[in-house]
């Protein structure tokens, strides 16, 4: 089974207009998503079922609320949003009314031990962006169990926030870098090409877009890739994120620089770039950034 975070694959989501199919689906105990409509003053959770309301009972609304090492406020997140679950069970109201009892937790234990649990340092999957922190991205692996990006390893050229690399809810590809204590880290910035892979679409005497990252005293860093910057001569005229034209004066591989000159700034702030992967493979053993002939390492090890 394939495990995907919520909300990425529509076709999972189900509606039910009779008992028998509800029952079907206890019986199959396949993975359904649905919409969160409202969270009680208990914290149970209620989903779109078509012509039913299923019921998630707080201590089944996710991985973690029943160990307490999460808050509810994971559970209040959800409302208007798509989660997984399974119907595990019918219960009928004094009124007659059938709800079905549905569990978040039993799909991301499942998920924990059949998928997360087996994945390897150097293993690249997909997950969707959650939340944009200024100290990383928050990401969802499968079935709604989260994980970090550190904003360090988004990319080669540095930002100041992650929301100038990646946009809420949107699907990325990453990288397994660190299991530590059993806390899972993942990298972005391996799968967005080398210095050689990235300069090879620039020459000298070209003039292209970029992105000004930092305005320093001695010059300006000017975002090419998301893994490729190079530096302009000072000006205190620009701001962070702005869009600018510039023109490559030279490109040295041996000391993996870009010199450039500014020709006109922009006023609109720039958009996330759209990421470009140059790794087409489900696994990575190590990396290796720099060109041969450069005397600076920039290599990560999986």
């Amino acid at each position: 089974m394939i495990y995907f975070p919520e909300g990425t694959k529509k076709e999972l989501a189900k509606k039910f207009y009779e008992v028998n199919a509800l029952k079907a689906a206890i019986n199959s105990r396949e993975i359904i998503e649905g919409r969160v409509t409202v969270c009680d003053s208990q914290h149970n959770l209620y989903v779109d079922l078509g012509a039913f309301t299923g019921m998630i009972p707080r201590l089944e609304g996710a991985l973690g609320i029943l160990e307490g090492k999460i808050r509810d406020i994971a559970l209040i997140s959800k409302v208007n949003r798509t989660v997984c679950f399974r119907i595990m069970g019918l219960h009928k109201s004094e009124s007659g009314e059938i709800i079905p009892i549905l569990s978040r937790r039993n799909v991301q234990l499942e998920c924990q031990r059949e998928y997360v649990d087996k994945l390897k340092t150097g293993d690249i999957i997909s997950a969707r962006v959650t939340r944009l922190e200024g100290f990383g991205a928050f990401i969802d692996i499968g079935c709604g169990i989260n994980s970090l990006i550190p904003i360090d390893m988004l990319s080669v050229s540095r930002i100041t926030h992650t929301n100038e690399r990646l946009k809420n809810n949107q699907i990325i590809k990453t990288v397994l870098k660190s299991t530590d204590d059993n806390k899972l880290t993942f990298s972005l910035k391996e799968l967005l090409g080398t210095w050689e892979e990235n300069v090879r679409e620039f020459s000298a005497g070209e003039t292209v877009t970029g992105t000004v990252r930092s305005i320093e005293s001695y010059g300006v860093f000017i975002e090419l890739a998301p893994n490729l910057a190079g530096l302009a001569d000072p000006r205190f005229d620009l701001e962070k994120g702005q869009k600018v034209s510039v023109y490559i004066k030279s490109v040295s591989d041996e000391k993996m620089k870009i010199k450039l000159s500014v020709v006109e700034a922009f006023p609109e702030i720039s958009e996330p770039q759209e990421l470009r992967y140059y790794v087409s493979e489900n696994h990575i053993d190590d990396w290796l950034y720099s060109p041969p002939t450069s005397s600076k390492l920039i290599y990560t090890k999986f």
